[in-house]
């Protein structure tokens, strides 16, 4: 029979065929291996201290903590002493850069004050200008040297047109004790002679009935 003639293939044979020719390799490895064999090249052309920078589409605060991150895992571990050893450094450096300034500060206000040729005015000198003068009646005369004043006003409104009465009260400076309570007196404006008075009395208008 025909089918009993037909030789048998040997296990041999058949590795044989099945694996491939020297010299030719598989066209999709060729093609994976390629790529690699660039990064490789790649790696090696690139210096070892070189950091690259994060790529340009990340924000720039992520750009800042990617570069801070790569070169603190690239810097050498220091100890707790040498970390605060740097902190004192920094700390002395800083303080005598503030001392130079304000050194600086201190010669340039010298210098500025004695080219200022005009003296300043004292607080109890007398100024220039016209003091305020107010009429009133006195209310209250039962402090040492001191009156109480009540400034009537009347004012028209400015819409309305109807007047408006109001009154406020101050205190004035009498040394002697002159006026008494109804008088009709005149104060005029002072220097601070205490904690309320701001006037001082300069004359008995109209006295009580």
């Amino acid at each position: 029979m025909a089918d009993e003639e037909t030789p048998e293939t040997t296990e041999e044979e058949t590795a044989a065929e099945a694996a491939p020719t020297e010299g030719t390799e598989p066209e999709g490895a060729a093609a994976a291996e390629e790529p690699a064999a660039a990064d490789v090249e790649s790696e090696e052309d690139r210096p070892a201290g070189d950091v690259s920078p994060p790529p340009p589409a990340l924000p720039r605060r992520e750009q800042r903590a990617a570069a801070k991150q790569a070169a603190a895992s690239q810097r050498a571990p220091r100890s707790r002493e040498e970390r605060q050893a740097d902190r004192d450094a920094e700390r002395k450096r800083k303080a005598a850069q503030r001392r130079r300034r304000r050194l600086k500060e201190r010669e340039r206000a010298k210098t500025t004050t004695t080219a200022a040729a005009e003296p300043t005015l004292a607080v109890h000198e007398p100024t220039t200008g016209r003091p305020k003068e107010r009429l009133g009646r006195v209310v209250s005369d039962k402090a040492d040297q001191t009156i109480t004043v009540r400034i009537d006003i009347a004012r028209r409104h400015r819409f309305y047109e109807k007047v408006v009465r109001s009154s406020s009260t101050l205190h004035a400076h009498d040394p002697s004790n002159d006026a008494h309570e109804g008088d009709l007196v005149r104060v005029v404006e002072s220097r601070p002679l205490s904690k309320t008075k701001r006037w001082r009395l300069v004359e008995v208008l109209e006295r009580a009935r």
